[in-house]
């Protein structure tokens, strides 16, 4: 029987995964260079300081640049695209139904406490999740499973009780490692991807309600 849903946050609740590429893509841009999002989509998922876009970008142009000045823009930029953004689809409707259902909800990301915390507070998300767990709470960021277990211990339930909501390979192979079952709900960004792994995939969280969603889990091996 399932007892908990671990939403992932960047791309899953908030798209905050493609304003970042453009950003930064934008700010490649400004100085002749290019990002590929082959090169990029390895990092999502990940923790931030998995890849270091100016190295990457210093090692292209072979020169060096100004790396305060860019990094102030793309950040300025990412922060305006980001702040644009609304909670995705069926998002709300799976925290409300549940809520009314007994389901514990739990978050992991590979983002940081303050980030998360932030964004949650300004979308009217705050007090959402009985259990949040950041990449500055555990020793490994996805793909390891250390957050999806870090959360499975806060919330007392064991892996096949859970079902993952992820939006990339690094987090379906970490939901995965840690035992949950997963479901995949690309992005724009992400749905090219090889989210292979997963249980199932969705366009959306409003394709399916989550009492449908929970029905293709309960009662599996």
């Amino acid at each position: 029987m399932i007892r908990a849903l671990i939403f992932d946050f960047d791309g899953l609740i908030l798209d905050t995964e493609g304003p970042d590429y453009r950003a930064w893509q934008e700010a490649f841009q400004s100085y002749g260079g290019d990002l590929p999002l082959s090169v990029w989509s390895q990092c999502i998922g990940r923790s931030a300081d998995w890849f270091d876009p100016l190295e990457y970008l210093e090692s292209h142009l072979g020169r060096p640049i100004d790396r305060t000045e860019l990094l102030r823009r793309q950040k300025q930029r990412h922060r305006e695209l980001v702040e644009a953004e609304s909670v995705l689809p069926g998002v709300d409707d799976y925290l409300r139904e549940a809520g009314h259902l007994g389901i514990r909800i739990g978050l992991a990301s590979s983002s940081s406490r303050e980030w998360v915390l932030g964004h949650l507070g300004r979308l009217g998300l705050d007090g959402k999740c009985e259990c949040i767990r950041c990449w500055d709470d555990v020793e490994r960021a996805k793909p390891a499973p250390d957050l999806y277990l870090a959360v499975l211990e806060s919330l007392q339930v064991v892996p096949h009780e859970a079902i993952a909501l992820e939006d990339s390979p690094n987090g379906v192979a970490a939901a995965k490692a840690a035992g949950l079952w997963c479901v995949a709900v690309p992005n724009d960004l992400t749905a090219e991807l090889d989210l292979g792994l997963a249980d199932l995939q969705l366009s959306s969280l409003a394709e399916m309600p989550l009492q449908q969603l929970l029905a293709n889990f309960n009662g599996q091996p």
